[in-house]
């Protein structure tokens, strides 16, 4: 049998790095590739579910028509949504070009399901301070920097100290979506707070280094170009894990940075504190800086660049938000 999966459950996020060897190769070309950890898990999972589909055949054996078959499998009887079927198309696609090297005419014919718009959900100013109010700690800080910045959850945990600029008051976002880096303000109101957050990171890396640890994971391949480099500052994260764990890709334990579900389920807790019932999220807070930046006059190129999004048309749906239910237009029973 070319793949043994009677262990992987299909809900399951992960996978055995070492089911076969055909499944290890599609993982060295995502590295090989600088896929971010989150894409690899997601596309290996799919190309995991699209070969149980059709009874563990080899995809060599397969095409497009497969293809169709199980994108139509996962709307209908998955009921999934349009982007989690096009997250399944993206990886599909990377395993037939990347990893196959098959050229399959018919391939780029197939149709990505569209994804319905939807005005995003936007707190207002007094909304997000009773949040900001009833967290604390480091999540209070973690959720006024989401505020704060724009940035993504996941950008904001993956800081490094050497991304921090006080003097300039600016944030070197790093590899963000579609590995592009950006700046973006600091906002001056959490200047004492950072400060007291990097001397807690600080006395953490400090233990670690007494007790032989203290490396961090570097991206690409800068820990091979810089050996010393994992061990330094300005390479640990602003927000680190309370535990050292184990790298599942290196097998070398060090400390990583705090999870995202952490930082969400406390966010979730100051809502209903709050008293707050708006379908909202921690990256509900990313759409309420862009929005409050546009009720505020900045230019929506400003905006774009902040948020770090690569058309402005992804930006203009603020803009809809706030021409929502006829806003500054007087209503006739108010006449």
């Amino acid at each position: 049998m070319l793949f043994d999966m009677s262990n992987v459950s299909p809900c399951q996020k992960r996978y055995s790095p070492k089911t076969s060897p055909f499944l290890n190769e599609v993982r060295n070309v995502l590295r090989l590739k600088h896929m971010s950890r989150r894409t690899e898990t997601s596309y290996m999972y799919y190309i995991l579910d699209f070969i149980r589909f059709h009874g563990k055949r080899h995809p060599k054996e397969m095409g497009a028509e497969e293809i169709r078959a199980y994108l139509s499998h996962l709307a209908t009887e998955g009921n999934v949504a349009a982007s989690t079927q096009n997250v399944a198309l993206s990886a599909l696609l990377f395993l037939y070009r990347h990893v196959l090297k098959v050229n399959l005419p018919d391939i780029e014919n197939i149709e990505r399901a569209r994804r319905s718009r939807r005005v995003p959900v936007v707190l207002t100013r007094n909304e997000v301070e009773a949040i900001l109010s009833r967290a604390s700690g480091v999540h209070n800080l973690i959720l006024s920097l989401l505020y704060g910045t724009g940035m993504r959850l996941s950008e904001c945990l993956s800081l490094r100290v050497k991304d921090l600029d006080f003097e300039r008051l600016e944030i070197t976002v790093r590899d963000g979506k579609g590995e592009k880096d950006r700046q973006t303000m600091l906002p001056r109101k959490l200047v004492a707070a950072l400060h007291r957050q990097l001397q807690y990171a600080q006395h953490l890396h400090q233990e670690d280094l007494g007790e032989g640890f203290g490396e961090v994971e570097l991206p690409y391949a800068l820990a091979r170009k810089y050996p010393n480099a994992a061990k330094g500052w300005g390479w640990q994260y602003v927000f680190p894990a309370a535990h050292r764990s184990k790298d599942p890709r290196t097998g070398r334990v060090g400390r990583h940075h705090l999870l995202e579900h952490t930082v969400q389920r406390a966010m979730k807790k100051a809502l209903r504190a709050a008293g707050i019932h708006k379908h909202a999220s921690v990256h509900t807070l990313r759409h309420s800086f862009a929005t409050h930046l546009l009720e505020s006059g900045y230019d929506i190129r400003t905006v774009q660049e902040l948020l770090g999004h690569k058309d402005v048309k992804t930006t203009m749906i603020y803009t809809h938000v706030l021409n929502r239910a006829g806003r500054g237009v007087r209503s006739p029973l108010d006449s």
